[in-house]
């Protein structure tokens, strides 16, 4: 895992988002954009946009931007807008390590996400094909993220192997280097180079043997963390400074 096989360079001007999908709105959509459920499936509140008072670079990297601003769209009405973007049908890989530098946003209600989903569903819909997520965070909770793999043959069904990492004198709200080592034998999940979790690979149960697209996104409320949104907070800004792909 050691050749630099795709990078974004987005703190030092180098990078568009031309690798990059920027999804709008407040729907989970399946794979032929059919509306599944509102919420994202999570009870989000937050409707994404592409504008650029939500998603910009500057001179620190890429940034997704939370923001108290109300928008009227399929009849409903959304208190927050924030933004989401991906990288399905332009770079997906299956096994490697993956850095993404990131600073994330403190505040509650706040939920920013790094996380990785599969280009094509061979096992089947969440959360037969799988979903691994890099890092989430609560922002309420300043010290502490986690890193998770949801799989199983149908909802019913559904394992989460969570686990959670304290950091010891900093916050979210400072650079830190997320990684993911995943090979064909386990996953690991690491903190600025420190491994705190493994998951070891069980090949006829869990399906990560399969290619995955990068996700990043800043959601506003959600069941993550089923508290109040602490609007005091907003606007609250996730910056990615560089991702970088080895395999």
């Amino acid at each position: 895992m050691n050749k630099l096989i795709w990078q974004q360079d987005f703190a030092n001007g180098k990078t568009d988002l031309s690798a990059w999908n920027i999804r709008l709105g407040n729907d989970l959509l399946d794979s032929n954009g059919n509306v599944v459920c509102p919420g994202w499936g999570n009870g989000e509140q937050q409707f994404y946009t592409g504008n650029s008072n939500n998603l910009y670079i500057d001179e620190y990297g890429l940034n997704l931007c939370a923001r108290r601003e109300t928008t009227e769209a399929d009849g409903r009405s959304f208190a927050y807008t924030s933004a989401r973007l991906d990288t399905r049908n332009h770079l997906s890989f299956c096994y490697g390590k993956i850095i993404i530098r990131a600073k994330l946003p403190v505040g509650q209600g706040l939920w920013p996400a790094i996380w990785l989903l599969p280009q094509q569903e061979v096992y089947g819909p969440w959360p037969a094909s799988g979903e691994i997520d890099i890092m989430e965070a609560k922002g309420r909770l300043p010290k502490q993220v986690s890193g998770t793999l949801h799989y199983g043959k149908d909802w019913d069904h559904k394992v989460t192997d969570e686990f959670s990492y304290k950091l010891k004198n900093s916050t979210i709200n400072d650079f830190h280097d997320y990684s993911l080592e995943w090979d064909a034998k386990s996953i690991r999940w690491l903190v600025d180079g420190h491994c705190y979790a493994e998951r070891r690979q069980q090949p006829d149960i869990m399906p990560f043997d399969e290619s995955f697209y990068l996700v990043l996104n800043l959601a506003v409320g959600g069941w993550y963390d089923n508290v109040a949104v602490d609007e005091a907070a907003l606007p609250g800004v996730m910056t990615v400074s560089g991702i970088w792909l080895y395999q």
